[in-house]
């Protein structure tokens, strides 16, 4: 006949919590990623195999643990300050011993307060932590710096990295080096009048060489790869039974007939995409104007999108956006209406999204380089290429 299973047996034992002792070493836990046992490893019993640990004088948390096993090249190396174990972590460690006879749970503090990971090293080929650091030959300042490198937060290591790098390039060798750099350096003297245009106009990205207006102005650095994926809610409604466009702006109601028609499937979500980002970036106009914001008070912007819009548009604590970052906002609207109405485009309606009249906006379309045209009576901005910008006007000093 089966004896039944025993049952688990219910006991009242004493707990008691050993702190840590600052002259003593508490116990060391670590494991073996490779699979290998010290004991059944070794032909000549446990003794065999050496256990070697290194404490930094200065740095006392700083341990390193050497399994050694006997006769062979390889040593297993763990440490409390590399590798997994510098990964941040919020767990305590500690090692429970259950004495049976008398009855007591002693709660141990584990060293370092570490797993120790214990990779095989070849012999020699790894430095150890000395009981006698070299840190006693290292200046005051290069102490702090090897103890924030160790101990720091990420705020105060980076801190510190920039500060360093800071002070090398003030170093007699690397004036030197960047001097001999420099003269293999070709300047690109296009991009760079390019790049000071562009800051100085206050326009977005543009090329000046370009030979198509399509190529004037740089889509793909105004709309972003990743940000494509979240401006798909027009090309989705459009295939909805009933489609509602009654809360998008009027520049974009207007050309949904002509958006329905098109019967390229990537060019109709491409153009459906741009639509989506010029409503984005009108309600984001809006949501910081005391005259818009209840037309854009329900609105979610993606939040790629709106990150993206606060840091470009130098959104303010009081939520209001600078003079010249509203002028910004309002080009990188006007860009892609262009881009929307195929570099011709009416721009009766936008005026009214953007609560601004004809003269303004027809100010901001000559910034970006446009032209003009009348047919019917209707007024159409054009992008002639290549680019020509009317001259910037510089303010005049005060005496």
């Amino acid at each position: 006949m089966d004896t039944p299973p025993s049952e688990s047996v219910q006991v009242q034992a004493k707990v008691q919590v050993v702190h840590e002792h600052p002259h003593k070493t508490p116990p060391i836990i670590g494991y073996f990623p490779s699979g290998f046992d010290p004991v059944k490893s070794s032909s000549d019993g446990p003794g065999s195999t050496g256990f070697q640990l290194y404490r930094n004088r200065n740095l006392t948390k700083r341990l390193q643990l050497v399994v050694s096993p006997a006769g062979s090249p390889v040593e297993f190396v763990g440490t409390s300050y590399s590798g997994e174990a510098a990964a941040g972590h919020r767990a305590m460690y500690a090692l429970g011993v259950f004495d049976k006879e008398a009855q007591t749970l002693k709660v141990v503090p584990v060293a370092a307060n570490k797993i120790f990971r214990l990779d095989p090293k070849i012999k020699g080929l790894e430095d150890r932590e000395p009981a006698s650091s070299t840190m006693e030959d290292l200046t005051p300042q290069q102490k702090v710096a090897q103890t924030t490198a160790i101990w720091g937060t990420k705020k105060e290591i980076e801190k510190a990295k920039k500060k360093l790098a800071l002070k090398q390039d003030e170093e007699p060798d690397s004036q030197r080096n960047l001097d001999v750099k420099m003269k293999n350096v070709v300047v690109n003297k296009k991009a760079l009048e390019s790049t000071e245009s562009h800051v100085s106009r206050n326009i977005p990205p543009y090329d000046a060489s370009a030979t198509t207006p399509q190529e004037a102005y740089v889509l793909d650095k105004i709309i972003l790869k990743g940000e494509w994926d979240y401006l798909e809610d027009i090309y989705n409604i459009l295939h909805l039974g009933e489609a509602d466009f009654s809360a998008y702006p009027t520049f974009i109601r207007n050309r949904i007939q002509r958006l329905k028609k098109i019967k390229d499937e990537s060019e109709k979500k491409k153009l459906s995409c741009i639509f989506s980002y010029i409503n984005h970036l009108i309600k984001f106009k809006d949501q910081h104007s005391m005259d818009g914001v209840s037309s854009a008070k329900g609105h979610k912007i993606p939040n790629i999108l709106r990150h993206r819009f606060s840091t470009m548009f130098a959104v303010t604590e009081s939520k209001r956006l600078p003079d010249e970052k509203i002028n910004l906002l309002v080009s990188y609207i006007l860009v892609l209406t262009l881009f929307s109405d195929e570099f011709r485009t009416d721009y009766t309606d936008i005026a009214k999204d953007l609560r601004m009249t004809l003269i303004p906006i027809r100010q901001f379309y000559e910034h970006l380089g446009c032209k003009f045209t009348r047919q019917n009576n209707t007024s159409y901005a054009t992008l002639p290429v290549p680019l020509t910008f009317p001259g910037l006007r510089q303010r005049k000093r005060k005496r």
